[in-house]
């Protein structure tokens, strides 16, 4: 059996940094955030190749003595905390002092540090964990470092890292989210030389935001400020209405610390469930302040998940100040209906029968030959046409569809709740879900035109705009065949800045940038594979049919009649491509049975 033996220091920093430094955005972060602990009001960021040759960060923070500089690279070599009861009341970004260390092992390190009252810097150099010199040199106030080829000891290591647009984009996005927390200190971000933005110290959140995020983004947030149970929430959450495919831009900030917070997430998901469609995800950018000693974020080695003492409490507190923020920006109720008492809801068992008809069965319908496909191009399924004044007043009873070639032997008899189509039958009563059949004839549709390769593209007279954040981008230009290939024309037009010169016909341009976003969301999460065209081909048309069902105007009685023979010349339909049934029937026995009889 092996001896037992203790790992070098530098072996040791090695296993550390696999905890630590798991890519190059995790330098950036750990140095950032020493940068702030500092006091910096300025903070400069440059990397190359995705941050694999060369990552630097300067600030104009209060820097370091000789003998400190060179204790902050010994392992647990922190100013954060004295004592074990420290990491109850942490108020610091940085705490452990393994950062520095952990990346002059994997590296070619370089830190340059002078405060205000000595008259020369220092400068030290390592080279994978090894000391090469410690000199003097001629620098400002403040701090620089300079991490050059990363994990250069670790090759293995290296070649787990992805693509430099991959690597460089979530360094982009780790700077914004610490420019968005700091309004008041500046911000320079450099990649290769070039600028991707400059943010100068900002008067708002919202300014910070828009200057980061764009200001698209800024202009659909309204403000939050709520204080109570020891906890206060302030930033910026969506309006009503206003929703993400994907949890991208819901950013949470615990006592100014970026976090991935379950808890943050489902309580803001779940105050948003009433005001956005349901699979929406809300848009926000919130602050929660809190005492350090009833949070933990000793939890992860990077510091990216967080504990809370009082879940229950907290969660409580978010749902209740997020609603009342977005009771207070919904618009008004029409005039008149404040006075409108509400009709008490009757009681009814819940019925025994089964809801899902059975195909084939004859008390269910009678299905004769399939009615011949109207061209998809015509829109009214999408926006009916007005019934015509005469065809109001028409008895409701009357007769809605003749027995016959294509058509269905039901009597239309009116609408329920403005959700569901009630027919008559010979054996007993149809309830249609006018969208859900709605969303099954688009989405056989869509399929059938993806499918014949015969995706048609419609040119737009004005270009949509789309402005995208750095981890978007460049989703967006991995997959710009995809795009093409599913009938849409995306240019680029700037910096993260793209224009959409064509839909696909099938697609409204009021809803062309919303569709993008959600398409785009969902090949970052890895919901859509380009490389299986066909489950992405019945995606896509699924995601299509159930967004323009949603939105559509309620028909009426001429459409309705038309969208139930229509539902039945598909080949399936019984349910909506999400798989819930579009409509049942309720038997004349069953109805009987209601009543006694």
């Amino acid at each position: 059996m092996p001896a037992i033996r203790i790992l070098p220091d530098f072996v040791a920093n090695q296993i550390a940094a696999g905890e630590v430094i798991e890519r190059p955005a995790a330098v950036v972060k750990e140095l950032v955030e020493n940068s702030l602990d500092a006091g910096a009001s300025r903070i400069e960021i440059e990397f190359r190749s995705g941050g694999k040759n060369l990552i630097r960060v300067e600030d104009n923070g209060y820097g370091m003595s000789p003998d400190d500089a060179l204790l902050s690279l010994e392992r647990h070599g922190t100013s954060k905390i004295r004592e074990a009861g420290d990491l109850l009341k942490i108020g610091t970004y940085g705490f452990r002092g393994e950062a520095l260390p952990s990346i002059a092992s994997v590296s070619r390190f370089t830190l340059r540090t002078r405060t205000e009252n000595q008259p020369h810097g220092t400068e030290i150099f390592i080279n994978g964990g090894k000391m090469v010199h410690s000199k003097e040199c001629g620098m400002p106030g403040g701090t620089h470092i300079e991490v050059a080829h990363l994990f250069h000891t670790v090759p293995a290591r290296r070649k787990f890292l992805k693509t430099d647009n991959t690597e460089a984009a979530h360094i982009v996005h780790l700077s914004r989210l610490f420019a968005v927390a700091n309004p008041q200190t500046s911000f320079n971000l450099l990649e290769n030389g070039r600028a991707l933005f400059r943010s100068p110290v900002c008067q708002s959140l919202r300014e910070r935001v828009g200057e980061i995020f764009g200001r698209q983004i800024a202009g659909q947030l309204i403000e939050i400020d709520a204080e109570a149970d020891g906890f206060k929430l302030t930033g910026l959450i969506g309006k009503p209405g206003v929703g993400r495919a994907t949890r991208h831009e819901l950013v949470t900030y615990v006592n100014r610390r970026p976090v991935d917070s379950r808890l943050l997430n489902f309580a803001l998901i779940e105050a948003y469930h009433t005001y956005i469609p349901k699979g929406r995800y809300p848009l926000a950018f919130v602050f929660l302040e809190m005492d350090p000693g009833t949070v933990d974020v000793n939890v992860h080695p990077a510091k990216r998940e967080v504990r809370f003492r009082e879940e229950g409490k907290l969660r409580h507190f978010l749902i209740r100040a997020v609603l009342d923020r977005l009771r207070e920006a919904s618009p008004p109720p029409p005039e008149g209906n404040s006075s409108r008492r509400p009709i008490p809801a009757l009681e009814i068992p819940k019925p025994r029968f089964a809801p899902a008809p059975i195909e084939g069965n004859s008390r269910v319908l009678t299905r004769v030959s399939r009615v011949p496909e109207k061209p998809f191009a015509e829109k009214s399924l999408v926006a009916p046409t007005p019934a015509k004044p005469d065809e109001g007043r028409e008895d409701s009873t009357e007769k809605a569809t003749t027995t016959g070639e294509g058509r269905l032997s039901w009597r239309y008899l009116g609408m329920a709740h403005g959700a569901s189509a009630v027919f008559e039958t010979e054996t007993g009563i149809v309830l249609l879900h006018w969208r859900g059949a709605r969303a099954r004839i688009l989405y056989e549709e869509i399929l059938a035109q993806s499918e014949n390769k015969s995706q048609a593209s419609q040119k737009l007279l004005f270009p949509i705009p789309m402005e995208l954040d750095a981890l978007a981008a460049t989703a967006l230009e991995e997959h710009l065949d995809f795009f093409r290939n599913n009938g849409f024309d995306i240019e680029k037009f700037g910096r993260n800045y793209y224009r959409i010169e064509a839909l696909p016909e099938w697609l409204d341009p009021g809803q062309g940038e919303g569709f993008a976003r959600d398409l785009l969301s969902l090949l970052r999460e890895r919901g859509l594979n380009p490389n299986r065209p066909t489950p992405a081909r019945e995606e896509i048309a699924r995601l299509a049919a159930g967004r323009i069902a949603k939105t559509s105007r309620p028909p009426d009685k001429e459409e309705i009649i038309r969208l139930a023979n229509r539902l039945m010349a598909c080949q399936n339909p019984l349910n909506d491509p999400r798989g819930r049934p579009t409509f049942f029937e309720i038997s004349r026995g069953d109805l009987e049975k209601k009543f006694g009889k």
